[in-house]
């Protein structure tokens, strides 16, 4: 049986995107202390868990260019704080977890990003990866940036650019073995081991030394979720990990198949990539208490509320339509066309209501709920069934309790299986973690 990836989704808001931050377990006074974040980490480098991936966006949603008031007193993605410079506490209690951050090629540029990461590789001794995103709540950023953003697919066309930049930077700036420290011979860095570079494209161009040392990985893990055609060719080009959001194993199925095709048409073996879903576990001594966890925890979640949340992701207000309205006949936005291109596939989703509800309870993935057992066998059938590699579990009601029930109920079950490891090696670095060979030449497009 092949092993499971386990990573769990977080973003540095009260609520994670679902308004949970009132309920008794939710994080409200919590998820802006350190010490909160520092302890999950530990937490799940203790579990074994292979990575912590962080979320972020610099919007918030925003509705006919006004933030709905549920926005705030609701707290959805309101507030939020900065997950990069959390990631060397994170790194510091939690030593053999990967942390994946977010940041986006359109609203950074490459030089500086090549460095962040370049540190963060060092400083988390090789545990880090850099979940590549191109847009980020357009309506958004464009007044806080002072900027316009590119059109969908000219995005990714930039974005393949940017990342070949830093890659150039990574891997190309310093050989093995430049770092010498040799005190008897005067000689801190061979400076015939550290080349310039000269790099000139149609969107960016740089020349000179990059000044930060090759860490344990040189390039950060690449991951990428982009569900749209353009952003499957993007990832299956640059990326060695990527993000489904299969609400069924049938959906899930069809997206492994039409990114492992992307991927060998990119010239890579399609299994060199790995698949992760998203999914929200609920889970009980018994399958009766499981449900009736979940239903708290839909309850939780409005109509109304999701409705806003949809509008920040996609830029379109499906509560000013009629709710019997069919799905294709919904006007897309550029930056609604993925979350959109989603819906149309899932059988049984046809009309403006349809979405919301599905949106609702399945907001970024797969939903299982029952009994320790009863949740292994459905992740190790569904990842079988769907050719995906892994999980990222995220919060119910917000604190940390979901993973503290997971690892304490399902994680033995899955040992028991032969889909976790018994042990965890927890000196490999993120890309070892993740099923790649040590020593392993690192991909590079050609």
């Amino acid at each position: 049986m092949t092993t499971l990836r386990l990573g769990v989704f977080e973003i540095l808001t009260p609520s994670n995107g679902v308004p949970t931050w009132r309920h008794p377990a939710g994080r409200a006074y919590r998820y802006d202390q350190v010490s909160y974040w520092t302890g999950l980490a530990r937490t799940l480098d203790d579990a074994g868990f292979d990575f912590l991936f962080f979320a972020d966006s610099y919007g918030y949603p925003i509705v006919d260019g006004v933030v709905p008031e549920e926005v705030m007193t609701h707290g959805i993605l309101f507030p939020g704080y900065d997950p990069m410079l959390l990631v060397s506490a994170a790194s510091q209690a939690a030593p053999g977890l990967g942390i994946v951050v977010t940041s986006s090629t359109s609203l950074e540029q490459p030089f500086p990003t090549a460095r962040r990461f370049a540190t963060l590789d060092q400083f988390t001794n090789g545990h880090i990866g850099w979940n590549i995103v191109t847009g980020s709540t357009a309506q958004v950023t464009e007044g806080l940036f002072g900027i316009t953003h590119a059109d969908h697919d000219r995005r990714y066309d930039i974005a393949d650019e940017f990342v070949d930049l830093c890659r150039t930077l990574w891997e190309d700036g310093w050989d093995d073995g430049a770092v010498v420290r040799d005190r008897e011979a005067d000689m801190l860095i061979d400076p015939s081991r550290v080349h310039e570079i000269a790099y000139r494209g149609t969107h960016f161009s740089s020349h000179g030394l990059f000044k930060v040392p090759p860490g344990p990985q040189r390039t950060p893990v690449l991951f990428q979720a982009g569900a749209s055609g353009r952003g499957r060719d993007f990832g299956a080009r640059n990326a060695e990990a990527m993000f489904i959001q299969g609400q069924n194993k049938e959906q899930a199925l069809t997206a492994s198949r039409d990114i492992r095709a992307r991927v060998a048409a990119a010239g890579r073996d399609p299994h060199d990539m790995r698949l992760l879903s998203g999914v929200t576990v609920t889970v009980a001594p018994t399958s009766e208490e499981a449900h009736r966890k979940r239903r708290e925890l839909e309850e939780l979640f409005s109509m109304d509320d999701a409705a806003v949340l949809f509008a920040g992701f996609t830029g379109i207000d499906l509560r000013g339509l009629d709710p019997a309205m069919r799905i294709e006949d919904v006007a897309g936005t550029d930056q609604g066309r993925t979350p959109l291109d989603r819906y149309r596939t899932v059988s049984g989703v046809e009309t403006v209501r349809d979405v919301l509800e599905a949106f609702r309870v399945q907001e970024r993935g797969f939903v299982v709920t029952g009994s320790p057992r009863e949740v292994a066998e459905e992740l190790v059938e569904t990842a079988e069934f769907s050719d995906i590699d892994g999980y990222m579990l995220e919060p119910t009601f917000g604190d940390d309790g979901a993973y503290r029930e997971f690892i304490d109920l399902v994680l033995p079950e899955l040992v028991r299986m032969g889909a976790r490891p018994r042990e965890t090696d927890r000196a490999l670095t993120l890309r070892e973690r993740l099923g790649f060979p040590a020593g392993a030449p690192r991909f590079r497009p050609s």
